[in-house]
C-alpha cells in the first residue's frame, strides 16, 4: 500500500514536471559564430610546417631510431624489477606473528 502511494506520488510529480515549459536560457547572442567566452577562436596553422618539423624530429639524435633502440633494454630491466616487487611483503614468520594478534594484559 505504501509502495503504491509512493509510486503514485512519483508519477504525479513526473507528470507535472513534464507539463512545464523548458526554461528560456539567457545566452549571449553570437551573430557571426566567431566569438566565444575566451575571445576569438585561434587561427589554424598550416599542416605542412608541422609535418616538416615532425620529420626533422624523427631523424634527430634525441628521438631517432638510435635513441629508441636502448629503450628495449630499459623496458626489460623495469619489467624484471616490477616482477621482483610483486612477491609477498611479509616473510612467513612475520605473517604468523601478526596473525596471532596482540596480547594485552587485562586492566585491573
Amino acid at each position: 500500500m505504501v509502495a503504491t502511494m509512493r509510486l503514485m506520488t512519483l508519477v504525479l510529480l513526473g507528470g507535472l514536471a513534464a507539463c512545464s515549459p523548458f526554461p528560456d536560457l539567457d545566452l549571449p547572442a553570437d551573430p557571426d559564430g566567431v566569438e566565444r567566452a575566451g575571445g576569438a577562436y585561434p587561427a589554424l596553422a598550416p599542416l605542412g610546417g608541422i609535418l616538416a618539423r615532425a620529420d626533422t624530429l624523427a631523424a634527430s639524435d634525441r628521438s631517432g631510431p638510435a635513441a629508441l633502440s636502448g629503450l628495449a633494454g630499459r623496458l626489460a630491466a623495469l619489467q624484471a624489477r616490477a616482477a621482483r616487487l610483486r612477491g609477498p611483503v611479509l616473510n612467513p614468520a612475520m605473517r604468523a606473528r601478526l596473525s596471532r594478534g596482540v596480547n594485552r594484559p587485562t586492566l585491573q
